[in-house]
Parts: C-alpha cells; structure tokens; sequence
C-alpha cells in the first residue's frame, strides 16, 4: 500500500467516527424527544436502531485493527487509530444511554407526567451540543475547542445535583409516584454519564493531536 493509499484509509477512519457521533447525536436527541412527547413508536424505532450504530462500533474497530495489523502504523498514525477505537467505543456507550431513556419512554407509557419536563431536555441539549464541537475538533485538531468543549461537563454536573434535589423533592411530597421520579432521577444520571464519555473523546482529541493524554475532567 503506496502512502497515498494508506493516507486515504485514515481519512476514511475519521469520516467513520464522525460519521458515527453524528448517529449518536441524533440517537440522544430524538430519545428525549420521544420522552417529552410520550412517543412509543419512536422509542421503539431508537432502540432498533441501536444496532446501526453498534455495527459501525465494529466496523471501526476491524478497520483500525487492519491498519495496525498490516501497515505497521508510524507513532503520529498509531495515535489516530488509538483515539479512534477510544472514542468509537465512547460514542457507543453514548449511545446505550440513548436506548435507555428510549426504553423508559415505554416503561413509562401509562403514566401521565406530574411535571412538565424542562431540565432533562436542557441537558440533553447540551450534550448534543458537545457532540457537535467535539466533532469539529476532531475533524480540524481544535485542542482549544476540545478542551473548552471538555468543560461544558461541568454544565451537565450542575443540572444533575439541581435535577436530584428537585424530585427528591416531589418523591416525598408524592410518593405515589416514585417510580416516574426515579426513572427520571436515572435518565438524569445517564446524561450526567454522557457529558463524562465525551470529555474522554475529548481527551483522546488532545492526545491525537498532541501526543499528550490529559485528565480534563
């Protein structure tokens, strides 16, 4: 395989795992969508879908293992492919979140909500946001936008704690609905869980462009 050659299946490794980050994206927001909504085909159709995603995971994974395998990868290509098994498996794991609040939207069918939902669809909000930069600075090798994208987490942190405390709350003053509050409390906890998998896909954008792994939690 001519340099050229090789140059040109990297580039298809990116396009794969961005590719990729955008299904997930999309996956998340239409799960709280579904969930604002009470949208049981569109839940169901989510969770099928999850199988398109964990297929390209493979892919990824197959495709990174045959460069390695067969090319024996210089240190700056070896990085790419580090951080793209890295963050394949981040984004997978972004996306079993997803199915998760889209499984709750049909645990949750029969039961009308006792508050309208605004925080959770905030933070979802800004997950996909993170997506979206950490994307961009993958594609471009945006240090800058992969660290400052790494500290929106702190955004997610802070709804999560608000989130908790405020259907405490409600728990105790209706504990007749207990169970629709801590499925929330969960889905809450899943996109506090998403906001930490992309600053690891941040991290592994660092350490693809610099060569240096960084805690940026």
């Amino acid at each position: 395989m001519t340099r050229m050659e090789y140059d040109h299946h990297l580039n298809e490794l990116k396009h794969e795992i961005i590719r990729m980050s955008s299904l997930v994206e999309e996956l998340l927001a239409k799960s709280m969508k579904a969930l604002v909504e009470q949208d049981i085909e569109e839940a169901e159709e989510i969770i099928e879908s999850d199988d398109v995603i964990d297929d390209l995971q493979n892919a990824i994974e197959e495709q990174c293992i045959t460069l390695i395998a067969t090319q024996q990868p210089l240190a700056g290509d070896l990085r790419i492919i580090f951080a793209a098994i890295k963050m394949a498996t981040d984004l997978e794991r972004i996306a079993d979140y997803g199915v998760g609040i889209a499984k709750t939207v049909i645990r949750l069918k029969d039961e009308e909500y006792i508050k309208p939902l605004i925080d959770l669809p905030r933070m979802t909000d800004i997950a996909c946001e993170m997506l979206k930069k950490s994307v961009q600075a993958f594609a471009n090798k945006d240090v800058d936008l992969a660290m400052s994208t790494a500290k929106m987490d702190n955004k997610l942190d802070q709804l999560f704690r608000q989130i908790y405390r405020e259907l405490l709350t409600y728990v105790m003053e209706s504990p007749r609905h207990i169970n629709q509050m801590m499925s929330f409390v969960l889905i809450a906890r899943y996109l506090e869980r998403v906001g930490d998998h992309i600053t690891n896909i941040c991290e592994w954008i660092v350490y693809n462009a610099t060569g240096k792994r960084l805690d940026l939690d």
